[in-house]
């Protein structure tokens, strides 16, 4: 501050022209002399890091061929950050490689004097309190939601509102922009603040204010210390191999100032019998009692968690009123949730695969403040509060509870609910009182099989915007026994008709009002017609999971969901066709359906056709036999076998090496040419694009645009999701200024399971323009260039690549016509062209 004001305490002290740099690492300086802008000095990327550390190590912008492996482990430990990058090349620079390598094991553990002493200035002129706070984020709390990081520190009394905001202005800490907050600093800080603490006392752990090292952790809780520590957090965080800590009777007692405590993954010999109500934060794997320690009320307990421990009982002095976090998982010895009535500001309570847990106490149906409530894959569970005066719940989640049967009353009207989760449930009947949930906007209740029926009319839909309802099949067999209807009008006026007339024109439905006769076969029958005729163009629903339903035709009212962006059809083993589309839809999901031959959309997309769904970036074709067989099939008009395309193709292993049952690759691959990478291996990428030039001249008035795509053929043997393999692609001519892009385009994806666990698929990537971005009405030759994603999938091993792009002609005849002539016309000689 007193630097800025004696250089630059009046604008007016400079000439006119001047530009001012102030380069600080304060930004709250900044804020207050009011700069015009701010620029944030980014870390370095991976090459860039590289070369800075090369010129310093080895005065070359590429590290010598033996120290290549190292060299990336420098820049990898640097993260990007000059300052390491220069004092760690100049450090390492005329060392051989043993030198190297122990230097690299000693700056995991202690960093280089010259760094630690750079990024500490910052952290030196903080307040104890903020210290405090950023030493507590180093060792516990990085990547932890910065909401529950500043409860804990609230409750230390370490002012946070104020106290984080001086560490981002500092730029010791981040914190990203999204919705859920959550707590970053740099690895080299982090590295940096636990050396402070090591060097408060290097020989003796005990005296140190917080422990991480595996080996210090150890010595602490297994040697017998005299008299207090100064020990206010511990984290235990063992190698793989070294497992079980004996934990010494009294090596808790000695420490009054312990605030948190997280064990990870070590054994413990035996429970601890003491524990001090200064703790914060308890997270302990494998706790090896069934009760806490007689004397531990948690009062000033904030985040409690045990994961696979034996954990019973809380005991009756256990009273942690401030507690806002709880949660247990494998607990398998847990049975009751008990009274947590004394826990009013409780947030948070979530019980994953707990299976002896078979009730939950009424008092936490009362709890004002829960805001997540979670029962994840206990299957025992059958009794939760009698009724829910949860104001502020906004996820309730039953998931996979196989023996709750009912649901408690919803006694006011929660509006702050946005997620209620029964996926898999054993729930028979919704109550009534869900109508009491209006701020809903997830629901569901997917594979929920004894669900007999659904309050439709009680439930006000106009926020929800995901639904999921796929593998309930007991509301199929009561609408069955009832007499309901399974003839569905496939027609959208019908549809919209059907609304006004049943329920005056609200989004809303009685399944009595629907009383039409059925006409269809049991295997079309389709039970959730009412729930289409629940929507209309003004509801807000993205997200639909219909799968695991006995559908055989997907009705063309489904286009009337014009906000619809995801559909989930798949394993609907009967499913036949599907001849609409929502208008603005991103991903269809269709995978295991069998039965599916006709998809209106695929066709449209195979076929070059301009008018398919630009908005469907998606679909997924695993499992779907009979499609793959027309996709492939060369009795079909399908473009991706046409020849004389221009395109660029690379076999990168030997026709040989793919399997028989593959056996649509081989006729794709039939007339195309194989190019071996070398000795058979893969080939990796070598460039960031994939050029393709069409010859011209080329007019446009004779032109409906261009198709552009990618065929990928690939084996895998890890996890793969549906991501898209190209970027985007763009085209220029050579006689115009203009370009043409496509970010986007459709991908077609199939992944399939094969014998021995072998896995294999397709991915098909099109893109279309109309050109319209080119001014000129003729256009000299056309480059199209390809941008496909470097890095797709981790376990992926491509075997073929195809680049391929198709000029579409209004008069495909005329333009074959004339491009015969042509091809004619380059054979003869000069005076035969000119005599023609």
């Amino acid at each position: 501050m007193v630097q800025l004001e004696k250089l630059d305490g009046d604008r007016a002290w400079f000439g006119s022209g001047s530009r001012i740099i102030i380069t600080t690492r304060d930004q709250h300086l900044l804020n207050i002399f009011k700069v015009d802008s701010k620029y944030e000095v980014m870390t370095l990327d991976d090459n860039e890091a590289l070369e800075l550390f090369s010129l310093y190590a080895f005065e070359e912008k590429e590290p010598l061929r033996d120290y290549v492996d190292l060299s990336k482990q420098v820049t990898k430990y640097a993260q990007g950050l000059p300052l390491a990058l220069i004092v760690l090349g100049s450090d390492l620079k005329c060392q051989n490689i043993h030198q190297w390598k122990s230097a690299l094991d000693k700056y995991k553990n202690i960093p280089h004097q010259n760094i630690q002493r750079v990024l500490q200035i910052s952290y030196d002129s903080l307040e104890d309190s903020e210290k405090d706070m950023f030493l507590d984020i180093a060792f516990f709390f990085k990547g932890e939601p910065l909401a529950d990081v500043m409860e804990i520190f609230e409750s230390c009394h370490f002012f946070p509102v104020h106290g984080i905001q001086k560490l981002i202005d500092k730029c010791l800490i981040t914190v990203n922009d999204c919705d859920d907050k959550y707590v970053w600093m740099h690895d080299l800080l982090q590295d940096m603040g636990k050396e402070i603490v090591r060097e408060k006392s290097s020989k003796d752990p005990s005296k140190r204010s917080r422990l991480w090292f595996h080996e210090d952790v150890r010595q602490v809780l297994e040697e017998d210390y005299m008299g207090p520590n100064q020990i206010e957090g511990i984290i235990v965080d063992l190698p793989e191999g070294d497992e079980e800590i004996s934990l010494h009777p009294e090596a808790f007692r000695h420490m009054k100032e312990l605030r948190v405590f997280i064990n990870r993954n070590a054994r413990f010999s035996c429970a601890p019998n003491y524990l001090y109500d200064k703790l914060r934060v308890l997270d302990w794997y494998n706790y090896s009692l069934s009760y806490l320690p007689q004397n531990f009320q948690g009062k000033n307990l904030i985040v409690f968690r045990m994961r696979h421990s034996l954990i019973k009982k809380f005991g009756d002095g256990f009273k942690p009123k401030n507690l806002t976090i709880m949660a247990f998982k494998s607990c398998s010895h847990l049975i009751e949730i008990p009274d947590l009535s004394s826990t009013s500001n409780l947030k948070e309570l979530t019980i994953e695969s707990c299976h002896r847990l078979v009730k939950v106490h009424d008092s936490v149906g009362s709890l004002e403040k829960l805001s997540d409530l979670s029962f994840g894959k206990c299957s025992k569970l059958r009794m939760l509060p009698r009724s829910l005066k949860l104001r502020s719940l906004r996820k309730l989640s039953l998931r996979n509870c196989s023996s709750l049967c009912d649901l408690p009353e919803i006694e006011c009207k929660i509006k702050s609910l946005r997620r209620l989760v029964l996926y898999g449930s054993a729930v028979e009947v919704l109550p009534l009182s869900i109508g009491n949930l209006v701020g809903l906007e997830e629901l569901y209740l997917s594979y929920c099989q004894n669900l007999m029926c659904l309050p439709i009319a009680s439930i006000q839909l106009k926020h929800l915007s995901k639904h999921g309802i796929g593998g309930c099949t007991n509301i199929v067999k009561k609408m069955r026994e009832d007499g309901q209807s399974c003839d569905l009008p496939n027609d959208s006026t019908t549809m919209e008709e059907e609304i006004s007339n049943s329920s005056n024109g609200s989004t809303a439905l009685q399944l009595s009002n629907l009383q039409i006769s059925c006409s269809h076969s049991e295997s079309n029958f389709f039970p959730l017609y009412s729930f289409f005729t629940m929507f209309n163009s003004s509801t807000s629903l993205r997200s639909l999971y219909l799968a695991g339903l006995e559908i055989v035709s997907l009705p063309t009212s489904i286009k009337g969901f014009v906000t619809l962006a995801h559909l989930n059809l798949s394993h609907c083993k009967k499913l036949e066709e599907i001849l609409q589309l929502p208008p603005n839809i991103r991903r269809v999901d269709v995978e295991g359906c069998k039965s599916l031959e006709r998809f209106g959309e695929v066709s449209k997309i195979l076929e070059f056709n301009g008018s398919h769904i630009r908005s469907l970036g998606i679909i997924g074709l695993t499992g779907c036999d009979k499609m793959h067989v027309n996709i492939w099939s060369d009795k079909v008009q399908n473009p991706l076998l046409w020849k004389g395309l221009y395109d660029y193709d690379a076999t990168l292993f030997p026709k040989t090496h793919i399997p028989d049952w593959f056996s649509y690759v081989h006729e794709f691959l039939k007339d195309n040419e194989m190019v071996k990478g070398p000795n058979d291996h893969i080939r990796p990428r070598e460039k960031e694009e994939w050029v393709i030039d069409i010859e011209g001249p080329h007019c446009l008035e004779e032109i409906s645009g261009i198709v552009l795509y990618v065929v990928i053929f690939l084996f895998f043997n890890d996890t793969m999701r549906c991501k898209r393999i190209c970027r985007a692609a763009k085209i220029t001519s050579n006689g115009s200024n203009d370009v043409c892009r496509i970010q986007d385009g459709v991908q077609l994806v199939n992944i399939d399971w094969y014998k021995k666990g072998n896995r294999t698929g397709y991915h098909v990537w099109v893109g279309y323009s109309n050109l319209q971005s080119f001014d000129l009405k003729v256009l000299d030759n056309l480059r199209v260039q390809f941008y496909p994603k470097s890095h797709l999938y981790a376990g992926m091993v491509p075997f073929y690549e195809s680049y391929r792009a198709k000029v579409v002609y209004k008069n495909e005849r005329r333009a074959n016509k004339k491009k015969r002539r042509d091809e004619a016309n380059v054979a003869k000689t000069p005076d035969q062209q000119k005599f023609n």
